[in-house]
């Protein structure tokens, strides 16, 4: 039976109930359950129609990595330099408690660089049991992105490029911090 303007497909799949007969208790688990399992279906299949990911720009181009990867924000103020590492290395910072490296973008990307200056945010994220910071120098913030709009990036270490050309980066291809050598 198809729903009717202002039902949603669980209770068009209801019969109607009169005021004067109630269900039964196991008729009213399977109302219950039907509709639960609409609402799930519901979500899904719009979970699996976009992409949630925290946007972020840096060294004038925009970025971003899947929300589930995204562990916080911080501000980069509190980055703590670390004396002679590697340029792609900016420091270390304190995030849930625990000291995760920070990674510069700009170094790793081949990016115009700015300076220290330019980074104002952090985007923690995890990855492989990995956590470590990504410096941006604004955020964004979280947006869905259709899959249907999306491209598969071939080269570089990204996973998708939106037509309006973010970059949604593939945290196992830009490697941990250990993958370069740190």
């Amino acid at each position: 039976m198809e729903a009717s303007p202002g039902q949603t497909p669980a209770d068009a799949a209801d019969p109607p109930v009169g005021l004067d007969s109630a269900p039964s208790p196991e008729e009213r688990r399977r109302i219950l359950e039907a509709r639960a399992r609409a609402i799930a279906s519901a979500r899904e299949t719009a979970a699996l129609a976009t992409l949630s990911v925290v946007a972020f720009g840096v060294g004038g181009e925009r970025y971003a990595v899947a929300v589930e990867e995204v562990l916080e924000i911080l501000d980069a103020r509190g980055l703590s330099p670390l004396p002679a590492a590697p340029p792609w290395l900016l420091g270390a910072a304190v995030a849930r408690a625990r000291v995760v490296p920070v990674l510069d973008l700009r170094q790793l990307l081949g990016l115009d660089r700015g300076g220290m200056a330019d980074l104002a945010k952090i985007v923690v994220v995890e990855h492989g049991g990995d956590a470590f910071g990504l410096a941006a120098e604004v955020v964004v913030g979280q947006l869905e992105l259709p899959r249907e709009g999306l491209s598969i990036a071939t080269e570089g270490p990204f996973a998708w490029i939106a037509p309006d050309r973010l970059a949604v980066l593939d945290l196992g291809r830009l490697g941990a911090p250990a993958a370069h050598g740190g």
